[in-house]
């Protein structure tokens, strides 16, 4: 820029806004008329100073706040959820970690912790979707294990796990496909846990013997057949069976 003394001084370029939004239009002033201008404002009184209509009236505004030019897949959750909205949300995702780190949940069970808060169903199904994402939550996996410890550990029978895994909250569909991984063993298993058993009775008669033993195979879901000839012949087994001294 030019002036009367020949000189040229340097001015700095317009602001473009970064979103599109209407340039600051304060005029640009010389240097003396800034001067002057500074002088009047720092000799008059304050509530003569008059407030500037060009000022930008975004100025101010929360950093946070969501601008139409951003994309169009920012979470949601905290627009209808502010204040106590909030604070429960947190409360329930801490609630639900907890219980995670304590033992494995189905999705089922991870939704039946979050009915115990007051949420939104989107803000459930969000919390749901960030635990399955992380690896929390998989009821493949559970269902897995459930017929592993079902199997080995506990020697129940294919029956008996699959209503652990009803009572798991586990899909049918998913639980099914569980099963057919289990070996078609439940015969030598229910021998095994009935030998284990068989001793117990010795001081029973053959009949007593063979009904509570089948009761207890039973109840660890082997089905009638199966456990009644697992009962007779662990019994036949065992000292002082058919094999050895006879039951009385």
């Amino acid at each position: 820029m030019r002036h009367d003394d020949g000189g040229e001084r340097e001015t700095l370029a317009p602001v473009i806004p970064l979103f599109g939004g209407p340039p600051p239009s304060a005029p640009a002033r010389s240097e003396a008329t800034a001067t002057d201008a500074t002088a009047t404002d720092a000799t008059a009184p304050a509530d003569l100073v008059a407030a500037d209509p060009d000022a930008d009236d975004t100025v101010g505004e929360d950093p946070r706040a969501w601008h139409p030019t951003w994309a169009d897949d920012r979470p949601r959750l905290d627009q209808a959820g502010d204040g106590a909205g909030a604070d429960e949300l947190e409360l329930a995702e801490k609630a639900l970690l907890k219980k995670l780190r304590t033992r494995s949940l189905s999705v089922s069970e991870a939704r039946g912790v979050l009915r115990e808060y007051s949420l939104h169903p989107d803000a459930v199904e969000h919390l749901i979707a960030l635990m399955d994402e992380y690896g929390y939550l998989d009821d493949a996996a559970l269902a897995e294990q459930l017929v592993h410890a079902g199997a080995e550990r506990k020697g129940q029978g294919r029956q008996a796990i699959a209503q652990t895994l009803a009572k798991r909250g586990i899909p049918r569909d998913v639980a099914d496909a569980a099963l057919s991984a289990l070996p078609d063993d439940d015969f030598e298993r229910a021998l095994e846990f009935a030998r284990g058993k068989a001793r117990s009775l010795q001081g029973l008669d053959r009949d007593t013997a063979v009904r509570r033993l089948t009761g207890q195979l039973a109840r660890r879901g082997y089905g009638g057949s199966i456990a009644l000839s697992a009962a007779r012949a662990a019994l036949d087994d065992a000292p002082g069976g058919s094999r050895g001294v006879r039951f009385r």
